[in-house]
């Protein structure tokens, strides 16, 4: 065993007979417990962050952990590879967006090695390959043929300039974010998954996930977002419309029906085309909506503006006339692109009607009263008794809903209904890097999807994107074919897949990445299914991890899979967080100075007292403690840690610094205290084994400090298997291995039986260790005298037995006062227990000439006396 701790050499030395072992690798092995665990892949931008590092580290402690109770573990690993990032970079570099992602796949696959991760490498993929997507691609095409995906016209922001659909995130201040070009709103033809079909069980099943945090889960049951109200109908004032028809709405409040003053409905809707016909300022104003986002989360954030129409319609209840207006806080894409407008009870409503000077009619009798006068109050919203409402005064809530509901359905103006915030998945993106969507456009046929033996549709690799539209629309010798039906000349489509879609099934995959007669192999998926742990971060606790569940159901509804959910347990773990340092320059602009290159002064107690940029020795200012991010050039770079402090150190501070689930504050000085700490288990070890390895721990003739030393060890044991096993604490498992290690450090090395006990202690520390630290403890275990390598050694078994004490110290008190310790048996009663404190010198020494009050017993722990 070398003297000195050297990281690279013990890593690199652990990491060779690992992969020449082909030590995790792993098979379906009847009768053995599985468990999969699973980190979210990434997506290869050419480096990994620290965000990265401490995922995979969680996962990797997870991992070997259940490996060393025996469990055979599946731990893979791939890449989340299509996306805009690609396209950006190679319009950016003038370089293929294959070529760009291929090179950070390898970049990034060192880096993960360099971790030490506990990964199966044989069952890598990356999402852009044909060999995985053309499975995405037969799925497709059967879901389109049995009506689960469908092609409809869907509202999109368009960019003018760059001819090209925009997310809402890409639009800023209502502009293109490349382009600079207004953004229009424009209908057109889009591929939907039916996903509102499952709503009902993705909600319901929420409960079976016991597994995952509440908060996740409270999440996506908002997203899904069930509301149980009425449809109701608004005849058509024929007189002004000039047709029969209906307005349909959907509310969740029908007892405040008898306050609709107006309707309100989408730019798009056909009563808004209608009107707009011969009125050019309805017809701008229209535009202007079209061009707006079309988010909810835009809704919601955006001035409430509208236009009055000449159109009326007719209140379901009482035949009066109701206006139509045009409002852009109105989606035509959420239920039927109308609401009916309650202004006295509805805050939206109450701001529009207020701009506009349209009636306000209450009623319901709030905690407010019966009025709602300006400014809004939230207690107008509550639910009450009717007023103003005819027949249906003095009804509650769930009287008015069931008397209302019944004269719409004796009239057929309406009928209770259950509605979802979730609508279906729109799929479509036209961009170039992404799965081709498997469907031909035929004159003859229609839409024809692509026959199983002409899959894949392969993405052309060796095309470099202008930004203007999708290449893919340009290359005659991508989209001219023929119809798999006529054979006739036919289009071959040019949007492809949301790269959500890729991300929806992969974990699936890993279970048989290779297998070339189908999506998956079904033995092997529910041999594997569902994983056991995920891990990833909060921020997809909604869209990634809810179509993940959508897809497991579709799969399972196609014979794939058994399972009804994919994830067993999911884990969130916290941000990564630093220090952020930036100057002001004349005009306002902040330029941002990574930690690395600013000096620091702090004081006794770590506050900072000045910063100081390196390279000109001038002042720069305190940011405060941020997200690590490109933006706020707060990051570092885990490569550089790495080699400079050995990935144990790295792996041993992200698990140290905070629970895995909460922010971790980066701190230099805590990387450097966990290197420390490493060096001091180092040095123990070499010190022991440099004395020879002792003979066998005879338990039975142990001395009471042999027994403390050894209770010590248990202890530990225990505290980390709790810890670790059952609530992914890692820092305070951690803390438990350094408490631990302060006992061996000072323990007794004289005799053979003293040896024998730290043999035990090192091992301990070495095993609790493994999960965390692997490389260390891989060459930690050799040198204590093993020959089968650490991966394989079983988690330390508790001796329930050497936590038993024979005797007890117990913390003597006067008055509340520290005076003194005394030994007692461990099954000392209570009486003798008192008796002993009674005769210590020291409380006869404080209680002289004092009378004893009371005497208060903690067991196990203090005995205080009370005199005065």
């Amino acid at each position: 065993m070398q003297e000195q701790y050297s990281p690279r050499d013990i890593e690199t030395a652990a990491q060779q007979e690992w992969e020449q072992s082909d030590a995790f690798r792993v098979e379906e092995t009847p009768n053995r417990d599985t468990y999969y665990c699973l980190s979210m892949f990434p997506y290869p931008s050419g480096k990994l962050h620290m965000g990265h590092v401490r995922n995979y580290t969680i996962g990797d402690v997870i991992a070997r952990y259940q490996r060393m109770q025996g469990r055979n573990v599946l731990q893979p690993m791939g890449w989340d590879a299509f996306g805009m990032p690609a396209e950006n970079a190679a319009m950016n570099n003038q370089v293929a967006p294959a070529a760009w992602t291929y090179a950070n796949i390898d970049y990034m696959r060192n880096q993960l090695k360099s971790l030490g991760l506990a990964i199966d490498w044989s069952r890598e993929f990356a999402t852009c390959s044909p060999e995985y997507y053309r499975w995405e691609q037969w799925l497709f095409t059967r879901l389109y043929r049995k009506g689960v995906i469908y092609r409809k016209n869907g509202t999109v922001n368009w960019d003018p300039v760059d001819q090209t659909v925009l997310a809402n995130e890409q639009v800023i201040d209502g502009r293109g974010w490349r382009s600079g070009a207004l953004i229009e709103k424009r209908e057109i033809p889009m591929y939907y998954f039916r996903i509102t079909d499952y709503a009902e069980e993705l909600l319901s099943s929420l409960d079976d996930l016991t597994g995952w945090p509440e908060q996740v889960k409270t999440m996506q049951r908002n997203w899904i977002g069930k509301s149980v109200g009425m449809e109701v109908h608004f005849p058509y004032d024929q007189s002004s419309i000039g047709h029969a028809g209906r307005l349909k709405v959907f509310t969740t409040r029908p007892d405040t029906l008898m306050g609709a003053t107006y309707v309100a409905v989408a730019a798009e809707h056909p009563l808004a085309t209608q009107a707009a016909a011969d009125d050019p300022v309805l017809q701008a104003f229209i535009d202007e909506c079209k061009r707006g986002g079309v988010s909810e989360a835009d809704l919601a954030t955006q001035e409430k503006k509208g236009r009055a129409t000449r159109l009326f319609v007719e209140h379901p209840l009482t035949g009066e006339k109701l206006p139509v207006w045009v409002a852009n806080y109105v989606l035509m894409g959420y239920g039927e692109g109308a609401v009916m407008a309650v202004p006295a009870h509805d805050e939206r409503d109450f701001e529009f009607a207020t701009r506009y000077h349209l009636p306000i009619k209450p009623v319901i009798r709030t905690s407010a009263g019966d009025s709602t006068p300006a400014p809004w109050q939230d207690a107008y919203a509550e639910k009450g008794e009717l007023i103003n409402s005819d027949e249906f005064d003095g009804l509650d809530f769930d009287s008015a809903f069931t008397a209302i509901g019944e004269v719409l359905k004796q009239k057929e103006l309406g009928a209770p209904r259950t509605q979802y915030r979730l609508r279906d998945w729109g799929i479509s993106r036209q961009r170039y890097w992404g799965c081709p969507i498997p469907i031909i456009h035929c004159p003859q046929c229609g839409d024809v999807p692509v026959p199983d033996d002409q899959l894949p549709v392969v993405l052309p690799e060796d095309v470099v994107p202008d930004g203007a539209g999708s290449p893919l629309a340009k290359m005659p010798e991508f989209y001219e074919c023929s119809c798999p039906q006529c054979g006739q000349p036919a289009r071959r489509e040019t949007d492809t897949m949301d790269t959500f879609v890729e991300s929806s099934w992969y974990f699936a995959r890993y279970a048989s990445p290779h297998y070339d007669k189908g999506m998956v192999d079904p033995a092997a998926a529910n041999h594997w299914l569902p994983v056991d742990q995920y891990i990833g971060g909060i921020e997809h606790a909604i869209l990634h991890l809810l179509y993940a569940r959508f897809f497991h159901k579709l799969m399972r509804d196609e014979g794939l899979v058994d399972s009804d959910e994919p994830f067993r347990n999911l884990l969130t773990q916290g941000m990564v967080l630093a220090d952020t340092y930036y100057r002001v320059d004349d005009k306002g602009a902040r330029t941002w100075y990574n930690p690395a290159d600013v000096d620091v002064e702090t004081d006794a107690k770590g506050k900072v007292l000045s910063a100081r940029l390196r390279s000109d020795g001038q002042p720069v200012e305190v940011g405060g403690t941020e997200k690590m991010s490109k933006s706020k050039n707060n990051g570092v770079d885990p490569q550089e840690m790495i080699d400079q402090y050995g990935a144990d150190t790295c792996r041993l501070f992200m698990m140290f610094a905070s629970p895995p689930d909460m922010s971790l504050e980066w701190s230099d000085a805590g990387v450097e205290g966990a290197q420390r700490f490493l060096r001091r288990v180092w040095r123990l070890a070499q010190q022991h084994v440099g004395s020879g390895l002792p003979g066998a721990l005879d338990t039975g003739a142990l001395n009471e400090g042999q027994k403390s030393v050894r209770r010590a060890i248990h202890v530990a044991i225990r505290q980390a298997s709790l810890d670790i096993g059952q609530h992914h604490k890692f820092n305070t498992a951690i803390a438990a291995v350094m408490t631990l290690m302060n006992v061996l450090e000072k323990a007794p090395r004289d005799s053979e039986q003293d040896r024998a006990v730290l043999q035990e202690g090192l091992e301990t520390v070495t095993l609790l260790l493994a999960p965390i630290t692997p490389h260390i403890a891989h060459a930690l275990w050799q040198a204590l005298g093993h020959r089968s390598p650490v991966i394989d050694a079983g988690w330390p078994q508790l001796d329930e037995s050497a936590l038993v004490q024979d005797s007890l110290q117990l913390v003597i008190q006067v008055n509340g006062k520290l005076r003194g310790h005394i030994d007692v048996a461990a099954d000392a009663s209570r009486e003798a227990v008192e008796a002993a404190a009674r005769s210590n010198e020291n409380v006869l020494r404080f209680t002289e000439g004092l009378t004893i009050r009371k005497v208060i017993v903690v067991p196990g722990k203090l005995v205080n006396i009370v005199a005065n």
